[in-house]
């Protein structure tokens, strides 16, 4: 039933219907009369949800260029730009596509080739602490690069990545990170990487001066943090559940109630409550950033996946982790890092929890794509009784509507500080 006043049109429901609104006050209806009547208590967890709560960009102290302007501008530029693979087809924005929320809409990503996993959406990305479905990565620079090496995404090497700088970007980046050399052929291989699943590219790595190999890491390196520079801006406006927290809070009741439907507002009161959502989905991002085995199965023909604790020791011994000579960070801002958990028995399967702002209108869903819609994820977390990471297990189809039209109020347009996107 919609709310006493229509959002459309403002008509007030009169008599007409009561029979209806006592029905569904009935012991048993699905939801009470007014589901838009909220406790203190409640109200404080509506606020920590509220977008309002979400304050400034977090400072990323690994990378000294992630507030600055023209890093951001020129992060833009590689974000989008297709020379950066193995067939000049593929960008970052191939699998994180600008009009689909910065992710793409296929089970598993492609990008020279298929890849394990599917891509994890950029929304308020900046405000995470370890980066891809498994950690591997503790900043958003360090995350930007694993894709360009990997044969399934872009399949080049950090040595042919610093020879297009400097031949197509040269101006902008000496303006941001000083003088570039040139990357010829003759004295830096373009297929030279540190890859173990390369002998041939690994011997040509070797082979280069400790120099040649610190010039192209150098500039490997500011390739990334310019990239996060620009990704880092990439953030959530205020969705219609941001509106409404606003106006409970302000104390607006009938503004309120134009706000939500009774649907709508009883599947919060579910999410926030007997459905154990913010168990994992909690902040104004709906994510703990946390890892979780959810017991998901797995996708035919993929090799099993043990997610964070396949990462941990990846992260720990990356030349581009937090305390790496290439952070700008202090030792001492790197808490992540250097208490980290590395109980890899209990995070097999476990994968990091993705935000949920947006999340109806980019399907499909977890790690593999296992689940086409938002229906049929709920449903599977239905199904759990006994996973403790779990808490729907007791709800019935009906509460499985109602957080399905909550859900959709977390939808809004994204916003950048280089520019406005969809």
């Amino acid at each position: 039933m919609r709310n006493y006043l229509i959002r459309a049109t403002g008509t007030l429901i009169t008599s007409s219907i009561i029979f209806v609104i006592v029905f569904l006050n009935a012991p048993g209806a699905a939801w009470s009369m007014d589901q838009h009547d909220w406790s203190d208590q409640e109200k404080s967890i509506l606020r920590s949800l509220w977008i309002g709560s979400l304050g400034p960009l977090p400072v990323d102290p690994s990378n000294k260029y992630s507030d600055n302007p023209g890093a951001a501008a020129l992060g833009k530029k590689l974000f989008f730009e297709d020379k950066f693979s193995g067939n000049k087809k593929v960008s970052c924005a191939t699998c994180h596509r600008e009009d689909y929320f910065f992710t793409d809409n296929l089970p598993l990503s492609h990008g020279m080739d298929t890849t394990p996993r599917r891509s994890m959406p950029l929304i308020g990305v900046a405000y995470n602490s370890w980066f891809f479905w498994d950690g591997r990565t503790d900043s958003l620079w360090s995350q930007a690069l694993g894709p360009i090496e990997n044969k399934l995404e872009h399949g080049i090497s950090r040595t042919m990545s610093a020879y297009i700088i400097s031949k197509y970007y040269r101006t902008e980046y000496e303006g941001i990170f000083g003088p570039l050399p040139d990357f010829m052929e003759e004295t830096f291989p373009h297929h030279a990487r540190p890859a173990l699943d390369d002998p041939d590219a690994l011997k040509a790595w070797v082979l280069m001066t400790p120099d040649q190999r610190e010039e192209v890491n150098k500039v490997y390196v500011n390739m990334g943090k310019a990239i996060a520079a620009f990704v880092r801006t990439i953030l959530p406006q205020p969705s219609p559940f941001d509106r409404y927290v606003e106006q409970i809070l302000a104390g607006e009741t009938l503004s309120s109630r134009m706000a939500l439907t009774d649907a709508e507002a009883a599947g919060l009161r579910l999410f926030i409550g007997r459905a154990k959502c913010t168990n994992c989905h909690n902040g104004p991002m709906f994510t703990n950033s946390d890892f979780h085995n959810l017991g998901l199965p797995p996708r035919e023909n993929v090799a099993p996946d043990m997610g964070r604790a396949s990462a941990i020791t990846q992260v720990l011994s990356s030349q581009f982790n937090c305390l790496g000579k290439y952070s700008d960070a202090h030792p001492n801002d790197c808490p992540e890092l250097r208490f980290i958990d590395t109980s890899n028995k209990k995070y097999e399967g476990a994968f990091k929890t993705p935000t949920l702002r947006n999340v109806t209108e980019r399907p499909p869903y977890m790690h593999a794509g296992q689940f086409a819609t938002v229906r049929e994820v709920l449903k599977f977390y239905q199904s759990q009784a006994k996973n403790p990471e779990l808490g729907h297990a007791g709800l019935t189809d009906e509460e499985l509507d109602l957080l399905e039209a909550f859900l959709h109020t977390l939808s809004s347009p994204l916003t950048s500080l280089q520019a406005e996107v969809k």
